[in-house]
């Protein structure tokens, strides 16, 4: 149980150490936080169930978690070229894209960004395969738009603890 609590705290220390860049221009800060959540089934009185997002108290190899960013342009002026990136947190699998919100790119290797669709994984015999979500290194949003002075948004996608 004490290793299982040391792999959780390093995988929630990972998830905070995102990386955001924006245009060289930018002179008025970006303020960037992430959480992780756990998916947990909760029955009613009545004997109904559903799941919550609630913070990790204790969890287990199979738990789903939400890897969520929130941003916020605390400056006097717009933040444009934004690109918001996350690798992925050691003894944490991706799994899919938040049901809401942009889809992020993704890279199995740290060079190559797209979709996962699009991506491949090389072998040892020189040949390769498509990419599958456990490949997933690290995901990255580009913001289109230029984030407004005191605008902000969230970012998620959705993972398995290994």
């Amino acid at each position: 149980m004490a290793v299982l609590r040391h792999v959780i705290r390093l995988a929630l220390a990972a998830a905070l150490a995102l990386v955001a860049t924006a245009a060289p221009a930018l002179a008025d800060p970006l303020s960037v936080t992430s959480r992780m959540l756990v998916e947990r089934r909760v029955v009613a009185a009545d004997g109904s169930a559903s799941v919550e997002l609630v913070p990790p108290i204790k969890v287990v190899p199979g738990d789903r978690v939400l890897v969520a960013l929130a941003y916020r342009n605390t400056g006097t002026a717009p933040i444009a070229d934004l690109v918001l990136a996350n690798p992925m947190p050691k003894g944490i699998a991706f799994r899919s894209p938040a049901p809401t919100g942009p889809t992020p790119e993704m890279t199995v290797d740290g060079k190559v960004w797209g979709p996962l669709p699009t991506l491949s994984v090389a072998l040892p015999t020189g040949a390769r395969r498509p990419a599958v979500a456990d490949d997933v290194v690290a995901v990255r949003w580009r913001l289109a738009r230029p984030i407004a002075p005191g605008a902000h948004g969230d970012l998620a996608f959705a993972a398995v603890l290994k």
